[in-house]
């Protein structure tokens, strides 16, 4: 799955593997903006920011199967595969929601106390911990889905858009496109703090972890001004 931003719609591409061709494209809610899949549901969750949305995909009919409405615009949906729940970030009004994927019904919306426009999301599923990258406040805040409490909030750099969450390593990973990756460790379920703001080229703002590997891939698209397009491969510092 992949967003048509590029293309100027409001759709949903569905990809062919094999031909690397879209076969399909869904019409949305306004300007689908990160997904997640929930595999033993066989759903893709798409958050449509400005359409204050959640589009659910059925994967084996390559269709919208619902919609889902909410009073903020949608950051980022992870998926917890412990706890089997959908979270998405509604970050108008600071809060999470939670959707069961067997019913894709909504149960509940919280609070995130200190954190102000969380749209970047991941999640450790062994602990039932969220890592909101809250970008007014200026935080990684840890929020912990089955107390639904904020547990920790650390300093962040500007313009964090994507993290992830490496659970080998017990560690997130921030891109911000002013020019860093901010680094943070989990000591425990209840204890985190950042490593560094480790530097890297601006507008570098999306990220992948290889969780075999523990290696972190980022895309720059641009080199000291001058526009590129390639990935760079970082080798983590494990002793931290």
């Amino acid at each position: 799955m992949q967003s048509a931003e590029e293309l100027g719609e409001e759709k949903i591409g569905v990809v062919d593997l094999h031909s690397m061709s879209v076969i399909k494209r869904l019409p949305t809610a306004a300007k689908p903006n990160g997904s997640v899949y929930a595999a033993p549901f066989r759903k893709v969750y798409v958050a449509d920011t400005l359409g204050q949305a959640v589009a659910v995909v059925d994967v084996d009919k390559d269709e919208i199967v619902k919609t889902l409405k909410f009073n903020s615009e949608t950051g980022m949906p992870q998926y917890d595969s412990v706890a089997r729940r959908i979270y998405v970030n509604l970050r108008s009004t600071n809060e999470v929601a939670e959707i069961d994927p067997s019913t894709d019904a909504i149960v509940g919306v919280y609070p995130v106390e200190g954190c102000q426009y969380n749209h970047g999301m991941a999640v450790d599923s062994a602990h039932h911990r969220a890592f909101l990258l809250c970008g007014r406040s200026s935080t990684l805040t840890v929020f912990a889905l089955d107390s639904h409490r904020a547990l920790s909030h650390l300093p962040l750099a500007q313009g964090a858009d994507v993290v992830k969450f490496d659970p080998g390593l017990g560690r997130a990973y921030a891109a911000c496109s002013s020019g860093v990756i901010g680094i943070y460790q989990e000591d425990d379920a209840d204890h985190f703090r950042k490593i560094e703001d480790f530097p890297v080229q601006k507008l570098v703002h999306s990220l992948a972890v290889d969780t075999a590997t523990h290696r972190i891939y980022a895309p720059e698209q641009e080199a000291n001004g001058v526009p590129v397009a390639r990935m760079i491969v970082y080798e983590p510092i494990q002793s931290r």
